[in-house]
């Protein structure tokens, strides 16, 4: 096992190198840059553009220099934590993500718990009632969640929030803890507006882990060893849990290599609709602005989360499932 861990590590570094420069060419590859565009949007509006001004704030902060060079330096960067700088906000990369950071925590994260609460016992009721008034009716419902456009359910859940409890879903708290500190009432604040956007990110994510773990539980219960177990004596129930449901299991832990990311950049989408203070419309206003230190070094933590999420994933496989053999080959 630590083998194989310290060679997955070794592999993540040139893994890590190689996604670092093609994310810092996919944001070179607009043309011009954040000053270009800044310069063009004070035009269209009819104000003065100082173009010396531009002309060296693009030679302070290195945008006269070959790409490469570029890129050696904010790569550079990065090994020492500074993140870069924010044209558009300017101020620094890592204070910028701020409280963002946690909110999207909290969004994801609560939506993560969400999703496995409600997706594991249904899914279970589902495969072992199969074909039941139960499973048809669940069945059903997990497919409407498949088909409904979460920015559609995001508007009529907001309706409904507002029209019958009185609740402004337009953010995550009320406006006068936007710049507040933390405290007991903004936490309250944030909890009050929280359902909505957890619902609704969730529900497309619960429905289609619903139907895998269906899938993959009635593959395992017509499987000759868990028929063996129940012809042996062993109660239904501890059976169930013991071997089929265990086996089962394998598409929860192998989504952790998409929980780490997806716990940062959270539903872009949805948190625009919503008008959600969290760090995937600031992602997608950096791409759009090309405030490329912003987005990069973003994207690159996004990266990093998800090579990180695939190593622990195939550690818990592992562990969870005797099938798999992390040393290459099967045992004799």
């Amino acid at each position: 096992m630590f083998n194989y861990i310290v060679r997955r590590i070794l592999v993540m570094i040139p893994t890590l190198i190689v996604i670092s420069a093609l994310v810092f060419i996919i944001i070179q590859l607009p043309p011009g840059d954040y000053f270009t565009t800044y310069m063009n949007e004070l035009q269209s509006r009819g104000e003065k553009v100082d173009a010396a001004k531009l002309e060296f704030l693009k030679q302070q902060y290195g945008f006269d220099k070959p790409m490469i060079e570029q890129y050696f330096v904010w790569a550079t960067g990065l090994l020492v934590g500074d993140f870069g700088y924010s044209f558009e906000f300017s101020r620094p990369v890592s204070e910028v993500v701020g409280d963002r950071l946690w909110l999207s925590f909290i969004v994801s994260f609560t939506t993560i718990l969400f999703t496995w609460m409600v997706s594991f016992p249904i899914g279970v009721y589902s495969a072992v009632r199969q074909y039941s008034v139960g499973d048809y009716t669940l069945t059903f419902f997990g497919f409407l969640g498949l088909a409904t456009p979460n920015f559609l359910l995001a508007l009529i859940l907001q309706w409904m929030a507002f029209s019958y409890f009185g609740t402004s879903i337009g953010g995550l708290m009320d406006p006068q803890y936007m710049d507040a500190a933390w405290s007991v009432d903004k936490m309250l604040s944030v909890l009050e507006h929280l359902w909505v956007p957890v619902l609704v990110i969730g529900t497309s994510g619960t429905a289609g882990m619903i139907r895998r773990l269906r899938a993959n539980l009635l593959d395992e219960l017509h499987k000759q060893y868990y028929i063996t177990a129940k012809a042996k004596g062993l109660p239904p129930g501890k059976a169930l849990i013991k071997y089929p449901l265990r086996m089962a299991l394998n598409p929860f832990i192998a989504d952790i290599g998409n929980l780490l990311p997806e716990v940062i950049s959270g539903a872009a989408i949805v948190s625009i609709v919503l008008s959600l203070p969290t760090t995937g419309p600031m992602l997608l206003n950096a791409l759009q602005s090309q405030d490329m230190y912003l987005a990069g070094s973003f994207l690159m933590f996004l990266a990093t989360l998800t090579v990180i999420g695939t190593l622990i994933s195939d550690l818990a496989l592992a562990v969870l499932d005797p099938r798999i053999r992390i040393g290459g080959g099967a045992a004799k």
